[in-house]
């Protein structure tokens, strides 16, 4: 192992988070020197190699009695509270915003040491870096047996979910993710969507169709080659970077073939800017991305997709505004129990009428002609139409919904589970069961029209979110009685 890192105590959260990646960097270029020179000698080495993530810890000693309009930034309790870090280059202006709460709320320091959780060999690679099949194989003796590796029983959602238990004696948590499960988000990000996590804004807009992705790299390119309008860089998969000012791209390769769910994200400072990411259909790959993404602690998420209308006063071209949701998509039901409720956010639903009515040029009672404010109902049975109707369509008269999708509740519950502050507005793109579906040659002008419409008033969504001040738009009702200080 490494020399021991002795706990220090720090006053300046700016000390603090140098502090932890230094810790950081000197554990993880310890294995990977480790693993080279057993790589290089063909090494049958009797020794196990192992270093640790850093950890931050914080204790109280008084029920101090913070703003109680702020949603995070403070401990419920007296007593010791602790996270272990990865990846603090990455994560270093979040967590100096964090630690800087704390230490403000708190009038208290924080200390940084070695935790007790070795770091896993996998994670402990610099990102980009290719490791050859050969190398591995001239190391004689097990890698498990040599180094540490990711260990499934600590990467969990039980601090998010609510179900974590501290043992006695032990700290109480301090953030919702632990290191190993943000490192394992990571990595499965990279994969799914090729690009680096460094590229993903704090305002994400999802998406299931391809149309949307394409007026957004349109759009984005065209900014660019314009000077960017106040986004600075356009990022494509492949970490493909067309910067300000710029016609074409001036760094990264392009995937020979798109990943699953290929993002695009165009860049403020600071995070500032917004990620596009194309999901797909279904609520399995809208779960599984924003488990991932969650890591990263955006400051919102939104889907923007289309929807069959249920009512016979919809016309396909309409919006709805989701306000509540009826969650038949069932990949949730083990984390968040279908009977709780997921409600509206106040910011989030005035930012996206706001931008209906700015983008349409329509106001108040006309504002309703093209949209209109419901439940929305996602299944997880893309062809439910073909079952006997009864069943179905009765439960979506008595919930009053007013649209059918496959990903929207998904992506709220998940944003409730998270504490990441979520919304839905989707357009009408037909009415089955109102017999009422798109004509060839309909389909192509309707998209043609619609998408661009559409995904003009969520980036002006977003736009107004990220102006709002942090503290507003994370609402406290996404948290529950005993919540991590951390965001």
């Amino acid at each position: 192992m490494p020399e021991p890192f002795g706990r220090q105590s720090f006053d300046s959260a700016e000390k603090a988070v140098a502090a932890l990646q230094l810790l950081y960097d000197r554990n993880t270029k310890f294995l990977r020197d480790a693993f080279a020179a057993l790589a290089a000698a063909g090494g049958d080495s009797s020794k196990r190699y192992r270093a640790f993530y850093p950890e931050i810890g914080v204790t109280t000693s008084s029920f101090t009695q913070v703003d109680s309009r702020q949603a995070y930034g403070h401990m419920p309790t007296p007593g010791h509270f602790a996270t272990t870090i990865t990846q603090p280059h990455l994560f270093e202006s979040y967590l100096v915003e964090q630690l800087r709460l704390i230490m403000r709320n708190h009038g208290v320091s924080v200390t940084v040491s070695e935790s007790t959780t070795p770091i896993p060999l996998h994670f402990a690679f610099l990102e980009g870096t290719y490791v050859d099949g050969a190398a591995a194989e001239r190391i004689k003796r097990p890698i498990r047996d040599l180094f540490d590796v990711p260990d499934l029983d600590g990467t969990d959602d039980q601090i998010a979910n609510g179900t974590f238990e501290v043992a006695f004696g032990e700290p109480r948590p301090l953030a919702p993710f632990t290191a190993q499960r943000i490192d394992y988000s990571l990595h499965r990000m990279t994969h799914y969507t090729a690009t680096s996590p460094q590229h993903f804004q704090n305002f994400v807009l999802f998406t299931n169709y391809q149309f949307y992705i394409d007026e957004f790299v349109a759009r984005a390119r065209d900014l660019m080659e314009k000077g960017g309008g106040g986004y600075v860089e356009f990022v494509e998969p492949g970490n493909v970077v067309t910067r300000a000012g710029q016609s074409s791209p001036s760094e990264g390769v392009g995937p020979q073939r798109l990943p699953q769910m290929p993002a695009y994200h165009l860049k403020k400072r600071n995070h500032g800017g917004i990620t596009m990411v194309n999901i797909g259909v279904g609520p399995s790959n809208a779960k599984t991305i924003t488990d991932h993404i969650a890591v990263l602690r955006p400051h919102a998420w939104v889907m923007l997709g289309h929807c069959a209308g249920l009512r016979n006063t919809q016309a396909l071209g309409d919006y709805v505004l989701a306000h509540a949701y009826v969650r038949e998509d069932h990949v949730l039901d083990d984390d968040l129990p279908v009977w709780v409720p997921i409600p509206p956010l106040a910011e989030i639903q005035v930012a996206l009428q706001e931008a209906v009515a700015e983008v349409t040029g329509l106001s108040g009672y006309d504002l309703k002609r093209i949209m209109r404010t419901g439940t929305v109902a996602t299944i997880d049975n893309r062809n439910w139409e073909l079952r006997d109707q009864r069943g179905p369509v009765q439960r979506l008269s008595q919930s009053r919904a007013i649209a059918l999708d496959m990903e929207s509740a998904t992506i709220a519950a998940n944003g409730f589970r998270f504490r990441v502050p979520y919304g839905t507005l989707l357009c009408v793109s037909d009415k089955p069961l109102h017999g009422e579906l798109k004509l060839p040659g309909m389909a192509t002008e309707f998209y043609k029209r619609q998408v661009a419409q559409h995904l003009t008033i969520g980036i002006r969504a977003m736009e107004k979110l990220a102006e709002m001040p942090m503290e507003r738009l994370h609402s406290r009702k996404l948290r529950s009685f005993s919540e991590t200080a951390f965001q």
